[in-house]
């Protein structure tokens, strides 16, 4: 691979990337665009009849990106997933990220591996990054969203046992609960005020929180809304499911934390030796990058740890 091409294919994302600050439009321009954009609609009669309740999501700050980002099916998506881990990225960031890092890697790969593949293969590892780093902290978010929606779902119950209603009794969890949990019920409790119907907002943070014992709850609520019954007694019962198969959790975990700790020494185990190797004497491992059946046994290797990590990952994982 020349030298030309590497350094366009490490310019481009630069291009996109400065392009995309400097058109981006301004907090006025915004501001204008919104504000023309209501007294258009009033103007045609379309404000009763079209304008959602909810806030549209906005993929890019650049409105002709931002319109084409939305016909990828796949921006739906990575906005679902920024919304979990709470993440103030847009799509557009996302993209642009990982196109920088995938690039970057890529290059730097090239200058040490002759194989375009594998360097292509590390290229695109590096531009996964953004990626993994979204899903530990959608998980991370989820953990404790999880922790600490049993004392939620308890709040709610007493507020109901006082006398107050299901909204009030929301917006009371809303308030005295820690983050996210009193996010989510923020959300709840303002959707509704904005028109939602109590259904359609339960659903919505399902959606959002894609949670079995979310999943709990909402189908509880959902089902006494529908049937009747003391809903302070049906949280109550939902809450003591809830807390015994976050016990059982528990329990697999302490169980299971051999194994898990197993996969993960097993999987690294490899490659630090190999950086440390390399780094103490690059030459001996220098026919696992330069001759052409060294670089197939390292892929074919890497291919295997891989497969024997998702065994262990599948033998460990054990549903509740």
């Amino acid at each position: 691979m020349n030298a030309f091409m590497i350094l366009f294919l490490l310019l481009l994302p630069l291009i996109f990337g400065v392009m995309f600050f400097v058109m981006r439009p301004t907090k006025e321009e915004k501001s204008v665009q919104q504000r023309l954009g209501m007294i258009e609609r009033s103007l045609t009669g379309q404000v009763d009849e079209d304008t959602d309740i909810l806030k549209q999501e906005a993929l890019s700050e650049i409105p002709w990106l931002n319109e084409l980002l939305h016909l990828i099916p796949v921006s739906g998506s990575l906005q679902r997933l920024m919304n979990q881990a709470d993440s103030h990225w847009t799509v557009a960031k996302f993209i642009l990220c990982s196109l920088l890092l995938a690039v970057g890697g890529f290059w730097v790969a090239s200058l040490r591996v002759s194989v375009l593949a594998l360097a292509a293969l590390l290229g695109v590892a590096a531009g996964g990054i953004p990626y993994v780093y979204l899903t530990y902290k959608r998980s991370a978010r989820m953990h404790k969203f999880e922790e600490l929606l049993p004392e939620a779902i308890d709040l709610m119950s007493r507020g109901l046992k006082a006398g107050h209603a299901v909204n009030s009794a929301i917006e009371m969890v809303s308030q005295e609960t820690p983050e996210p949990v009193g996010t989510e019920f923020r959300r709840i409790f303002e959707e509704q005020n904005f028109g939602l119907p109590m259904r359609e907002a339960l659903i919505n943070m399902a959606k959002r929180v894609p949670l079995e014992d979310v999943q709990f709850l909402v189908t509880a609520m959902l089902v006494q809304r529908e049937t009747g019954g003391n809903l302070a007694e049906i949280l109550d019962k939902t809450t003591y499911v809830i807390r015994e198969r976050f016990r059982l959790r528990g329990q697999l975990r302490i169980y299971t934390a051999q194994g898990r700790l197993t996969g993960w020494i097993l999987s690294a185990l490899p490659f630090f030796l190999f950086a440390v190797l390399d780094f103490l004497n690059p030459d001996y491992e220098g026919i696992l990058l330069q001759d052409p059946t060294g670089q197939k046994l390292l892929c074919a290797g890497v291919g295997l740890m891989a497969i024997g990590w998702f065994a262990i990952r599948k033998v460990i994982d054990i549903k509740v």
